[in-house]
């Protein structure tokens, strides 16, 4: 038997739907005094909204007639004609009060600029009772009290107070964010939790931005803008560095709406793959702008997702701004190391945390102070060719070498760096670069820097690998790497099936610089490698492309996975931890990371180098 829902069934039914939770409820009745023009909006909750949602604006207010129809199903002011994609507003389902009202005792009260009284209506689990006068001031007031009383089995399903009143600042947040010209404020239980001041002028997004997400946030972030066609984007994201363990920080706005969509995020997290972790997730505030006819605003009930005509032109377009923003970052690194840097070394007794072993009394530091005669040799010689690989034996800090490497060992002046500039290298005016100057290594891994004012420390394998990873890239999406033959080819031994998987990729191998040939069903023979990388460990870096391989389909060439193969290449070329540096070679290399963009962080994510200001210095020994 087919029969007809009462009324109050079907707007329960609804409820269901669009009232998910107090959170809910504040983002309808926020929204709905954004679009009527609200510039102050106030928000009272009580036991977190449970048993009270209180929303005053002082927007344009409804008539009598107004208010009766507000609580009707599919009645709404949102919808300027029968179009459903010309929405310019935020709310437009035209279910929210009904079904707010069915769940919950509502009662509105409002009043327009022309009426001489206020007018009050009173929904109580569905029921609807007339309009009457009452007095109040310009605008709308929302309260919502007992919320699911009328459905007591969804009482069960919110959880405490505390964790409902978080999930209704992050709303607040979202919609603050995106009208920074509205004052917002919220208090539970006459205690505030936060209030925004209205902002007006220029800079008055990165200002409201920065007052939800921390002066950090606006210490270690970029500017992104782009526009397309019709499209354009604008915002800011942070630095690799300043990255997270979630996604919670991820703030994204489509045609001033926030909105949790997976194709955005998505492609977020292409923008950053090749500066991340996969276990770490980019902070980023980002606002795009798309036709109203482009976008479908009406996919979810809660209006959270939304559906793209031409999605491919927004994921190009949000990629190629972030990563054009994140090169423009250059060798930036994030604030927040050096501050947790200081930290650490506060709370470790004497100054011996294991992780800034510089400042141990008993580190031995090699630092050359012999007055410079000339240059090694090998710096004439290698002055044109691109950096060398540099071998550290076992890679544990007990390096055999001497004092001053040989020559074949040193490492081969960068091509980025102007031959003027060799002459200068053991200046004092180097102390003006950003990175300053070389002044000592420590245990063979990390380089001490003097700049104008503080010191950096450089981890010297993870900013070779990034620089090396940099030049390979270029190379291979230019005409091929580089490759040089080897005077005695490298006889690597694996499984059949290892040996056949490599061969199958053996001309995109070519491409990468690395010739290798089948010497018998379970042997390799490696006959040339990567310019770059003629020092490695090759039989490491083939069972790690091995490892790369693996993870691609079937139907997948390397190239379109060319920065994971050369992120794995680049790992074997790198100078390693343990390797003993001259002053020449540390400074070669801190100018080369200037000049290199994305030079902050390593392969994975890490940073390259920690800054420690004069006065954390200062305050670390108590002299401010």
């Amino acid at each position: 038997m087919i029969r007809l829902l009462p009324q109050t069934l079907i707007n329960q039914i609804a409820a269901g739907e669009v009232v998910e939770r107090p959170a809910s409820v504040v983002k309808e009745l926020v929204e709905n005094a954004i679009d009527a023009g609200a510039r102050k909006i106030d928000v009272t909750l009580r036991e977190g909204g449970r048993s009270l949602i209180l929303v005053e604006d002082d927007g344009n207010g409804m008539s009598p007639k107004d208010l009766s129809l507000a609580v009707e199903r599919h009645a709404t002011s949102k919808i300027p004609d029968e179009n459903l994609f010309n929405i310019q507003t935020l709310g437009f389902r035209g279910e929210a009060l009904p079904s707010i009202g069915s769940v919950s005792r509502l009662t509105l009260l409002s009043r327009r600029p022309q009426d001489e009284t206020a007018w009050k209506l009173f929904v109580e689990g569905g029921v609807k009772h007339e309009p009457e006068p009452a007095s109040g001031t310009l605008g709308t007031r929302v309260e919502v009290r007992d919320l699911f009383y009328a459905t007591p089995a969804r009482l069960k399903f919110l959880k405490s107070a505390t964790t409902e009143t978080s999930y209704i600042v992050e709303i607040l947040h979202r919609l603050a964010m995106v009208n920074p010209k509205i004052f917002f404020s919220l208090k539970d239980d006459k205690r505030s939790l936060f209030s925004l001041s209205a902002l007006e002028g220029e800079g008055d997004l990165r200002q409201r931005v920065t007052d939800i997400m921390g002066r950090e946030f606006a210490e270690n972030v970029v500017r992104v803008e782009a526009a397309r066609g019709g499209l354009k984007l604008c915002g800011y994201a942070g630095i690799p560095t300043f990255s997270r363990a979630n996604a919670q920080h991820q703030y994204l706005f489509v045609n001033q709406r926030p909105v949790k969509d997976k194709a955005l995020a998505a492609a977020l997290r292409v923008a950053y793959q090749d500066f991340l972790a996969r276990d770490r997730y980019p902070q980023a505030a980002l606002f795009l702008t798309v036709p109203p006819e482009e976008v479908d605003i009406n996919v979810h009930p809660a209006k959270t997702e939304v559906r793209f005509r031409e999605s491919q032109s927004i994921r190009a377009l949000m990629i190629g701004a972030l990563k054009h923003a994140l090169a423009q970052a250059g060798h930036r690194t994030s604030t927040t190391i050096a501050r947790s840097a200081v930290a650490a070394l506060k709370t470790s007794p004497s100054f011996s945390s294991p992780a800034f072993p510089f400042m141990q009394p008993s580190v031995s530091i090699y630092s050359p102070s012999a007055p410079r005669s000339s240059r090694p040799s090998s710096f004439a010689a290698t002055s044109t060719s691109p950096m060398m690989a540099m071998n550290d034996g076992d890679g544990s800090g007990n390096s055999s070498h001497p004092s001053h490497p040989s020559p074949q060992e040193t490492m081969a002046v960068p091509e980025l760096l102007p031959e003027a500039l060799l002459d200068v290298l053991s200046d004092t005016s180097l102390s003006s670069f950003p990175l300053g100057k070389a002044q000592a290594q420590v245990h063979h891994t990390y380089i001490i820097a003097e700049s104008r004012d503080g010191i950096v420390i450089v981890d010297q394998h993870a900013a070779h690998e990034r620089l090396v990873y940099e030049r390979l890239k270029k190379e291979a999406m230019g005409e091929g790497v580089k490759s040089q033959g080897l005077l005695i080819p490298e006889i690597v031994a694996l499984s059949e099936d290892d040996v056949r998987l490599l061969l199958k990729h053996r001309e995109e191998f070519l491409f990468l610089g690395l010739d290798l040939e089948a010497l018998s069903p379970d042997t390799l023979l490696i006959r040339a490698t990567p310019a770059l990388l003629r020092n490695s460990d090759i039989r490491s870096l083939i069972l790690d492309l091995l490892d790369e391989i693996r993870e691609i389909d079937e139907s997948t060439n390397l190239k379109s996975r060319l920065e994971e193969v050369c992120s794995a290449m680049a790992c074997h070329g790198s100078i390693r931890a343990g390797r003993k540096l001259s002053l020449e070679e540390m400074n070669a290399l801190l100018r080369q990371m200037e000049a290199t963009p994305y030079s902050g962080q390593c392969n994975h994510g890490r940073p390259t180098y920690v800054e420690l200001k004069k006065n954390d210095i200062e305050r670390l020994f108590g002299r401010r």
